[in-house]
């Protein structure tokens, strides 16, 4: 550019160029000006520095890294500036820049937020306002344990839980939440699950591994929310969600190694010859293989190796966040095939629009889970009475049995000859859409589908020794179930003052369509090389060879309406009330709607004027509630109306056709189960926070419990009625108490105890329509001519559970078993049925658990160990097994060495066999140590070894003494227990 200046003015054409070219810097020079150099440093609660936190413009896309000191250097533009810091196990902190050239902040671990949080019903809300009881667990304080059941995670660590598992890779463990309270078995004993706010999804749904906490529901006022399902309590799981700001990818492997803890001494070959010869008896040819010294359950065992590996990803974009796992897991049982392969696949999306006034998410969750098993009751019997004097297999190659003894099976046969093949497929859709209509009000919509295919294959060869002369059999089944759920709720909260309101309000809808398959039998193969594979290869001309399953597809519906205010004055004085009506097309005509409601109060001491001074209670809180809840889990459409069933056949037209009879009768008035709860607690923390602790005591009457009562053949179709008829009651205290004794910048130590006790009783079995006898006989565990007595009764005054045995009376001169009878006499022979008395009973009287945790520099150490007392067992697999003069055909126990082979009766199941269930368990201990590596893409590194079940301080002479406690026959242990493990796990968690 060429400036044209006069010759006279020199100095006035360079000052308007000077003024120009200020004029045109002006703007950059400003902005140069408002750009500044941020610099700080982020610690944790102890100072420590954390690296690897990212430093992010809020609503940009720029980001910096703090390094190994914790320190950072980012450039602010000009404007309004917000920093967010986000790290991995930490909670996000936004800060204003404003004018601040230097900002240091703290970051706080999740797990003290968590603590503070908890889950409930449609919602979330700080513990401290909590008026009912609610137990939180974090992924930081779950079992470090083989298993691909979320449960399993909080065994021993919720008061009032009691969770019994079986070593058996495809069976989930059982669950009882504060005492037994219904006659049915199955899911009706179980709580009821809610998973990302999907109420009823499938466990299988969830890898353990993404899941960060776990809220237990235990009293009504807590649960009454959902209504009819949840008189057993309510587990609501949350998963793994992506956070603003934050990217993270991580990966979690860990390989296992599984062996019997216990195995039941059976005697050795050697050892049985030289019993039967000490008592002047010899074996019979058949079973003496030239000295052979067999260990069936060792033929039948094996060390298994387990592997599980999860890659989950969460990262967010702007208002999007987005996530994304896949999990595998791979668990081998110790039974040799027995085995579980799993692979679970998540994704979810989330983001908001028009000023984050609307949020919409998605996500997607498919399991896919193959199972292979074994015939538990025959391998178990025989795995311990088949004879060790003979080998697994003859001479030429076929395994040493005889199908003869009916029942008497090789176990290695039973293993080699039979194939039992499951799969499980689950998916589930589910979306959101949330939309901040005014300030403080909310609408929420979810929507999802659930859908489950099971698939069973079975094949017994023409070997095997449960289809003998089959020449080949299968079966085949293929069924599929859908569970739709509709949620539709308005939130609504409200400060004004010092008072807080919360309103919700909803309707749900769900329909269930179960059964929808067919199975089919077949035998008569020409070879067994393609198993199951294809049934057209078996000869379906023999007459009856295929069969079909009798199959019943349903369709059950459940309509609710909910409402539930909560209400806060001056963070003091707390009140929260509810109510739900639901209607279920599962129950009778005159009673499909049900009405749960519940009313609860809190009140925070420590705020009172009067608690200003004291330097005892840094928070005290009262909490009272009470409330209805119901339980339908376990019906389908057809439990209160006339079913039609096959029965027989008849003739028509020159053909034979099945025949159709009632085999239910229907009952109008059938309704839901009703269990009201009267919860009393206190929350405590003292020592600064040191420690914290909560107390509750609970009634527990459950009402209308389910039963087939007896009704006369003349008047209705079936002789069975199920009704609405029985009550059962439950009190019980829990504590439980967490602490920290040292704290240090190097060194912490974190312990926590519960424990809990429980009183059941079965306080009524009639009414004015339904009579009950004086008792109910239950348990028929049959064996060696007891197949008409029972073990168990349900009685009125007496617990689920009463043992009714006969009463051992020790030896007589001649070693053999004496009993009492009813009027008193001691007799050496078998007694009657009317002298079987009541000796106790299989609940419980306090369950306890207690954690510790040690941190010092990057290792942590945690043990736990948990126990039971005050309940009974029942070993009937010790009494079975008990019977010398079978010493011949059987092998037997050790024990059995010390019993007078005269003894006829030595293997009555009396209480004789009636043991104290008492267990202290070193249930867990993991020794970890976090590796800081110099590579920048890896922000955390911890490897690990944990070992499960380690020992076990018991007096019971079975293989475990961890026996379910539901369902109408708890505490037996009948020849059926999948054995337990003991496992060592060497894993690590890597973080990106």
């Amino acid at each position: 550019m060429r400036f044209l200046c006069l010759p006279l003015a020199p100095k006035t054409c360079l000052s308007i160029l000077t003024a120009l070219m200020l004029f045109f810097a002006l703007p950059v020079l400003a902005f140069q000006q408002q750009d500044r150099t941020i610099k700080g440093k982020v610690t944790d609660d102890n100072k420590v520095p954390v690296p690897s936190v990212s430093v992010t413009i809020k609503g940009t896309n720029k980001s910096v890294t703090t390094d190994e000191s914790g320190t950072f250097e980012i450039v602010v533009p000009a404007g309004k500036a917000v920093l967010q810091f986000s790290a991995v196990s930490f909670v996000t902190r936004e800060v204003v820049v404003g004018n601040q050239t230097t900002i240091n902040t703290t970051l706080t671990l999740q797990s003290k937020q968590l603590s503070d949080v908890v889950v409930v019903g449609y919602g979330k809300s700080s513990k401290r306002n909590i008026t009912g009881s609610i137990t939180s667990i974090s992924n930081e304080n779950f079992n470090q344990v083989v298993t691909g059941s979320p449960t399993q995670l909080l065994q021993g660590k919720v008061s009032g839980l009691n969770i019994a598992r079986s070593g058996d890779p495809n069976k989930t463990p059982q669950v009882i939440l504060r005492g037994p309270s219904t006659l049915r078995e199955g899911p009706a004993n179980e709580p009821f699950y809610v998973i990302d706010g999907v109420p009823g999804a499938n466990l299988e749904l969830v890898a353990p591994t993404d899941i960060v906490s776990i809220d237990v529901l235990k009293d009504a006022s807590s649960t009454a929310i959902y209504g009819a399902r949840a008189a057993n309590g309510v587990i609501i799981i949350t998963t793994r969600r992506a956070k603003q700001g934050q990217t993270m990818l991580s990966y979690n492997p860990y390989v296992a190694i599984e062996t019997i803890s216990k195995k039941i001494d059976m005697l050795s070959g050697d050892e049985l010859r030289d019993y039967l010869s000490k008592n002047g008896q010899s074996l019979v040819s058949q079973y003496n293989d030239s000295g052979a010294n067999t260990n069936w359950q060792d033929q039948v065992t094996r060390t298994g190796v387990s592997h599980n590996h999860n890659l989950a990803f969460n990262g967010s974009q702007g208002n999007t966040l987005y996530g994304a796992s896949i999990n595998y897991f791979d668990n081998q049982g110790i039974v040799k095939t027995t085995n579980l392969k799993r692979i679970v696949a998540r994704g979810n999306i989330e983001t908001k629009f028009f000023d984050d006034r609307l949020r919409l998410g998605f996500s997607a969750t498919n399991s896919t889970a193959k199972h292979r098993d074994v015939d538990q009751g025959a391998l178990f019997n025989n795995m311990l009475t088949y004879m060790p004097t003979v080998n697994v297999r003859r001479p030429d190659g076929s395994f040493t049995e005889d199908f003869s003894r009916g029942g008497y099976l090789n176990p290695v046969g039973i293993i080699a000859n039979n194939l039992f093949d499951y799969k499980e497929e689950n998916t589930l859709l589910n979306g959101l859409a949330e939309v901040k209509i005014l300030k403080g009000l909310s609408y929420t919509l979810t929507i999802s589908n659930q859908r489950t295919r099971l698939d069973s294959n079975v094949y017994n060869n023409v070997y095997s020794g449960q289809a003998v002369g089959a020449n080949g059999k299968a079966h085949r089944s293929n069924y599929e179930n859908n569970r739709q759920i509709i949620e539709s709720y308005f939130n609504y909260d409200k400060t004004f003052g010092d008072h807080n309101i919360k309103l919700l309000g909803g309707y749900s809808w769900q329909q269930d369509r179960t059964g929808d398959g067919v199975g089919v039998y077949t035998q008569n193969y020409t070879n067994d090389l393609l198993a199951y594979n294809n049934l057209a290869v078996s000869n379906g001309l023999v007459v009856n060879s295929i069969r079909f399953d009798n199959n019943i597809i349903s369709k059950l519906r459940l309509i609710s309406y909910y409402a539930r205010v909560n209400y806060q004055f001056k963070d003091r004085y707390l009140f929260q009330a509810s109510l739900r009506k639901d209607g279920s097309s599962a129950f009778g005509r005159n009673n499909r709607w049900g009405y749960f409601p519940t009313v609860s109060a809190g009140w925070r001491i420590t705020q009172e004027s009067f608690m200003a001074n004291q330097k005892i209670f840094d928070d005290l809180k009262l909490r009272a509630g009470y409330g209805v809840s119901g339980n339908s889990l376990g019906f389908d459409a057809f439990t209160a109306i006339t079913r039609y069933d096959v029965s027989g056949k008849f003739y028509s037209n020159g053909l034979y056709l099945n025949g159709l009879l009632p085999v239910t009768n229907e009952n109008p008035d059938l309704k839901w189960e009703s269990t009201a709860m009267t919860n009393i607690g206190l929350d405590f923390a003292v020592l600064k926070n040191r420690i914290t602790g909560s107390i509750d005591y609970y009634i527990k009457n459950t009402s209308d419990l389910i039963y087939g009562y007896q009704v006369p053949n003349t008047v209705y179709f079936s002789s069975t009625m199920t009704a609405n008829v029985g009550k059962v009651k439950n009190t019980g205290i829990e504590v439980s108490i967490t602490a920290t004794p040292v704290q240090t910048k190097a060194f912490n130590w974190t312990t926590s105890l519960n424990a809990s006790h429980n009183k059941n009783e079965v306080v009524s079995l009639s009414n004015g329509r339904f009579q009950a006898p004086d008792y109910y006989p239950l348990a028929y565990l049959g064996g060696k001519g007891q197949s008409g007595n029972w073990s168990q009764i349900l009685k009125e005054g007496q617990p689920l559970g009463t043992f009714s045995l006969w009463h051992y009376m020790g030896k007589n001169d001649v070693g053999s078993s004496t009993f009492l009878t009813a009027d008193g006499k001691t007799i050496a022979s078998q007694p009657l049925t009317t002298d079987l008395m009541v000796a106790g009973n299989a609940q419980p009287k306090l369950l306890f658990g207690w954690n510790n945790t040690f941190s010092y520099k990057n290792f942590d150490l945690n043990f736990f160990l948990r126990g039971v007392t005050g309940n009974k067992i029942l070993n009937n697999t010790l009494a079975q097994l008990n019977s010398p003069a079978d010493s011949k055909n059987n092998n037997v126990p050790k024990f059995t060495l010390g019993e007078a082979f005269t003894d006829a009766f030595a293997y009555l199941t009396s209480d004789r066999f009636l043991e104290k269930g008492d267990y202290i368990r070193m249930d867990n201990a993991t020794l970890g140590y976090s590796i800081k590596t110099k590579v920048k893409a890896i922000s955390k590194l911890r490897v690990y070894v944990s070992g499960n079940n380690l020992f076990t301080i018991t007096g019971y002479r079975g293989i475990d003494p961890e026996i379910n406690i539901g369902g109408l026959t708890p505490g037996i242990d009948a020849k059926n227990f999948y054995p337990k493990t003991r496992s060592v796990i060497i894993g690590a968690n890597i973080v990106f």
